[in-house]
């Protein structure tokens, strides 16, 4: 089975290149299995231009409205009769989902495994919890604004498909199955791998991260620029959190007010959370020594300019009922990019750190077997 995560399609299919596309497209039509989450799931549908790996004959569908990509937290599914599905009984399945993209039904032989029935718990659209407004003031909105936050569009769409291509066969979701302690995401998750590999499933749930936002003591075999790293990145999650432009939306994501750079900054924490907790192979150690100059240099330009920028969001968001313009906007968004880069395709300074990081820690982790990475508890 090829698992293929979250993130941007775009991106993973310029990474695989044609050949590594047709390497992909070979393999599943061989036999084999390809169960993608989100950006997974948007890779192998039919996208223009060949972007996409074209699995499944679906395409992908716009929102109505862009802020309405912004969408996060639990939905109720209607699950539909399937191999792939387990028996629910009376239960209205609860799955997460973290910003994402929609199927666009395109005709062909695809088989839906659940559709969205309507919001869950900590449902968010960009940084309105839904549950925190009062139904009227949707109505209202609606009415004087032309705006719907109700995310009453998403209503008996798909939300997880599958399919046949060649011998092979791909599950496509847009819901999170892997997200930390989501119960019935979890147990579809462990369904969908015992159906299509054979395999006996060692457990039903993926255990709570909650490292993000603790502090603990480093193990003595954390490379001290990696530890400096990590500090550094705390201090100005901190900064943030203070000013209420971020705040802990979950134990393993920060949340953050629409417009600011808060996923990437997540991402960056989260990633040396994870390579500060398990003790580094030869190899990542080479590599940390390699480069380690650069990702000195990197956060000493990175990180008092963050900062900067970081208050100078909040200064802006301050002063614009009265003093509209103090912060020019162009410049601020000049100094995003060149710090934080895109939401979906990175680069800037923070994504050139973020790479390296990342590089150790697949260093420190492809030799072992899962059972023996991870040193959090």
């Amino acid at each position: 089975m090829l698992v293929v995560p979250g993130g941007s399609a775009g991106l993973k299919a310029e990474a695989l290149g044609e050949a590594g596309k047709r390497a992909v497209c070979d393999y599943i039509s061989q036999g084999g299995c390809y169960l993608g989450f989100c950006g997974g799931a948007g890779l192998a549908l039919t996208l223009p231009k060949a972007r996409g790996l074209g699995l499944c004959p679906w395409h992908r569908a716009e929102y109505p409205q862009r802020m309405l990509h912004l969408l996060s937290g639990w939905v109720q599914a209607d699950p539909c009769t399937n191999g792939l599905t387990p028996n629910w009984g009376e239960t209205v399945p609860s799955l997460p989902v973290w910003w994402p993209g929609r199927f666009s039904n395109s005709g062909g032989d695809v088989e839906v495994l659940a559709r969205y029935r309507c919001p869950d718990r900590d449902f968010w659209i960009a940084d309105i919890a839904l549950d925190s407004v009062p139904q009227r003031i949707f109505e209202e909105w609606k009415s004087r604004y032309g705006v719907n936050l109700t995310a009453d569009f998403l209503t008996d769409t798909e939300i997880m498909v599958t399919g046949r291509y060649g011998r092979g066969r791909y599950v496509l979701s847009y819901s999170h199955l892997e997200t930390p302690d989501s119960q019935d995401g979890n147990v579809w998750l462990a369904h969908i791998l015992e159906k299509l590999t054979g395999c006996a499933a060692e457990g039903s749930s993926v255990p709570a991260w909650n490292y993000l936002f603790k502090r603990r003591p480093l193990a003595g075999f954390v490379p001290q620029s990696l530890a400096d790293l990590l500090a550094q990145t705390r201090e100005l999650t901190d900064l943030a959190v203070e000013h209420r432009l971020f705040f802990a939306r979950t134990p393993w994501l920060v949340g953050w007010k629409q417009g600011l750079p808060g996923g990437v900054c997540n991402n960056l924490l989260a990633a040396l959370v994870a390579a500060a907790s398990v003790e580094p192979t030869r190899a990542a150690l080479r590599f940390w020594e390699e480069y380690q100059s650069e990702v000195r240099e990197l956060a000493k330009d990175f990180f008092p300019r963050a900062e900067g920028y970081l208050l100078a969001a909040r200064l802006m968001e301050t002063m614009n009922a009265s003093m509209t313009g103090v912060v020019d906007r162009d410049s601020l968004a000049r100094d995003r990019d060149h710090l934080f880069g895109h939401p979906m395709l990175g680069k800037g300074l923070l994504g050139r750190m973020l790479f390296l990081v990342e590089e150790y820690l697949y260093l420190s982790i492809c030799e072992r077997s899962t059972q023996d990475v991870f040193l959090l508890e």
